[in-house]
């Protein structure tokens, strides 16, 4: 079978069990896996998971997972859903662990559907891009910290767990990856955000022009005199913690 829809499979043994360990621990009563490809950390979940629920969009790869899964599926161990995981809900099952290798064109609206079962999982373990895990745990003040970061970190802690190169894949990707956990927080509790949604389109606009500063990308929507008054001159939004810009936006209203 060759490589579909743009994917690298990761194939080394040692990092898929770290990476279902991660997700699962010792023992989990279920596992959700984002595109399990040709199902090798689908091997390593049903290890450590009562039940693992595989959402794959590839016809012909859920014919080849029915194949190789058979005693699973016929057990009651694996349920293959074939789809795309941007329209499923992942509450569908219960509370459960998420993982998988995600494609870097869809990473951040995959985050987005996760995020949106909020209340649902325990842990997100991902592979992804070194770029992108970087850029989802990053602090601010660095130069991967961005609106990705800030998205993920109010709804989620966020850690990278690891690093795998790029021979770990067949084929070989042209970059490495990482792998990052996510464990669920309250951005209400945490950061006092009651409208996420609301936080995040001003938090897009802090950072829509990046090498512009707070000012000059908040005074069309807020005015001068408002933001003059709460933004220090010359800052930017990649110096500001989430906690920073929930308290600035508090304190601006439209115009």
């Amino acid at each position: 079978m060759g490589r579909r829809l743009g994917q690298h499979f990761l194939n080394r043994k040692s990092v898929l069990e770290r990476i279902a360990a991660a997700a699962c621990g010792d023992r989990t009563d279920l596992a959700v896996e984002i595109g399990p490809g040709k199902g090798a950390l689908t091997e390593s979940l049903l290890e450590r998971a009562d039940k693992v629920v595989a959402i794959e969009v590839d016809p012909i790869l859920v014919h080849y997972l029915q194949q190789k899964f058979r005693e699973a599926i016929d057990a009651g161990r694996l349920t293959l859903v074939e789809g795309d995981v941007l329209k499923t809900d992942l509450g569908d099952w219960g509370r459960c662990a998420i993982a998988g290798n995600l494609p870097y064109y869809i990473t951040s609206p995959i985050l987005d559907k996760v995020f949106a079962a909020q209340g649902q999982w325990d842990r997100a373990v991902f592979l992804v891009q070194e770029e992108v895990a970087k850029r989802l745990a990053s602090p601010p003040g660095s130069r991967d910290y961005g609106y990705l970061s800030v998205a993920t970190q109010v709804r989620a802690r966020v850690e990278m767990l690891f690093p795998v190169p790029k021979t770990a894949f067949r084929p070989v990707p042209k970059v490495d990856s990482a792998v990052v956990c996510l464990e669920p927080r309250s951005s209400e509790a945490d950061f006092g955000v009651l409208d996420v949604p609301a936080f995040l389109r001003f938090a897009g606009l802090c950072f829509r022009h990046k090498r512009k500063t707070l000012r000059n990308n908040l005074i069309g929507t807020y005015g001068k005199d408002q933001v003059d008054s709460s933004v220090v001159q010359g800052r930017r939004a990649e110096e500001m913690s989430v906690a920073d810009l929930v308290k600035l936006q508090s304190t601006l209203v439209p115009t």
